[in-house]
């Protein structure tokens, strides 16, 4: 084991297992899938791994902190374009945003607890403030920079303030829109027919929910925002994590509702 300047810079598969607190298996899995290989394996057998390699440990284990799946994971480290630096940066401004949103849902539930005590009143707009600045910051935090350029500052600020000016009767109406746009469009696409029934019944809750965000409706807005869903690959993942091909479906229904085809 190589020592420099007390530090410990080699270690064995369970020394490195104890030190980032995973498991023997976790890091012989990583290297299987080579998403983390050891530095060399030594006469005996055992895997070595070294500074670099506990660097590349660390980088996964954020990642994987943030929910991001381990080919993902591997896709983004082994990129020839990657730059650690650059990435704990991301890392970090992900980190604080997640903080500040626990602060903000801490504060919510000190304040109700107040409320019911009977120290202070407490509006309903109040009771919802820290869920919706939480879809406004997850929205920001995922597709902020792809929005904003393409819909101007202008046109995402108005959106974010409509959100935070929702009643509660509308914060749950759109919620519950969300998720019933999502179940007709699965539905939809077990037909295979972007124009049928079920499609255009999802491309028009679609345009609904865009209503409760958007300041104004507009079909070349509304086909732009589904081509964006094909070309961005977050949006295409999100759309495609149960059935792969759906976001390409969706776009072909909406172009097809807004007349672009």
């Amino acid at each position: 084991m190589k020592l420099s300047g007390g530090e410990r810079v080699e270690y064995t598969v369970q020394q490195l297992a104890k030190l980032a607190g995973v498991t023997s298996r976790t890091l012989r899995y990583y290297d299987e899938i080579g998403l983390l290989k050891p530095a060399r394996v030594n006469a005996s057998g055992y895997r070595i791994y070294g500074a670099k390699e506990v660097d590349q440990l660390q980088q996964i284990l954020f990642y994987r902190e943030l929910g991001v799946d381990l080919e993902t994971i591997k896709q983004i480290i082994m990129a020839p374009s990657f730059d650690d630096v650059q990435a704990l940066k991301q890392h970090r401004e992900k980190l604080l945003a997640e903080r500040r949103r626990l602060e903000a849902l801490i504060a919510n539930v000190e304040k109700t607890l107040l409320a019911k005590e009977g120290r202070i009143i407490m509006s309903d707009k109040e009771k919802f403030e820290a869920f919706k600045q939480q879809l406004i910051d997850e929205n920001e935090r995922n597709y902020g920079k792809e929005i904003r350029e393409k819909y101007g500052e202008e046109q995402v600020n108005k959106a974010n303030e409509k959100v935070k000016n929702m009643t509660q009767a509308q914060y749950e109406e759109v919620t519950k829109l969300g998720e019933e746009v999502l179940r007709v469009l699965h539905e939809a696409f077990l037909t295979g027919d972007p124009a049928g029934e079920l499609a255009q019944k999802a491309a028009d809750l679609h345009r609904q929910w865009l209503g409760y965000f958007w300041d104004h409706y507009s079909k070349e807005a509304h086909a732009g925002l589904a081509q964006m869903y094909v070309d961005d690959e977050r949006f295409k993942a999100y759309y495609d994590q149960k059935q792969p091909g759906t976001a390409e479906f969706f776009r072909e229904a909406i172009f097809i509702y807004t007349g672009k085809k």
